[in-house]
């Protein structure tokens, strides 16, 4: 064999052996990194189980408080709902009072004032709620549209209380 040979024989060697060393090298740095990315994989796992129950418990909060809203504003809704029953059956009750001429409204009169020209007498009836003074019965149809009126203005005042209950409820939750 000749000194050529020779050398090249030994830089294929050497190239062989630097091969397998990168080659072995290169399998002990994958089986680090394997293990290693498997114990991230493991703390990225019970972390995200963390944020999971974390998040669980959460949405649990907000569906039990949302239902507590949601039954308080029933409740709320349930009184508020009854009593513009009941003042819309008061309000009937009235008027078919007022219709049947079994109840009369009547206003008072300045007794002071001489544009008036009533001579409506100062004695009260039997019905009267003001003794002694003037009183001037009022039309049953005027009589009526005033119950209306005062009706409109009730059936306004309940459902202003239920928007501002409702609004108060909102902001007691939050």
């Amino acid at each position: 064999m000749t000194p050529a040979q020779k050398l090249a024989g030994l830089v294929v060697l050497i190239l062989v052996l630097m091969a397998s060393a990168t080659g072995v090298t290169w399998q002990v740095q994958e089986w680090r990194l394997g293990k290693r990315l498997a114990e991230q994989a493991g703390q990225h796992q019970g972390q995200l189980a963390e944020v999971s129950a974390a998040a669980a418990k959460q949405v649990s909060a907000e569906q039990n408080r949302r239902l507590a809203l949601e039954e308080r504003l029933a409740t709320s809704d349930q009184q508020y709902t009854r009593e513009l029953s009941d003042a819309q059956r008061n309000q009937a009750r009235l008027l078919d009072r007022l219709a049947t001429t079994d109840l009369r409204l009547s206003v008072l009169l300045d007794a002071t004032d001489s544009a008036s020209g009533c001579n409506v007498p100062a004695t009260s009836g039997a019905v009267g709620v003001v003794h002694g003074a003037q009183r001037a019965q009022l039309n049953p149809a005027h009589a009526q549209r005033i119950i209306a009126i005062t009706d409109a203005g009730d059936q306004g005042l309940i459902a202003l209380r239920a928007c501002q209950a409702y609004a108060r409820e909102l902001i007691d939750v939050k």
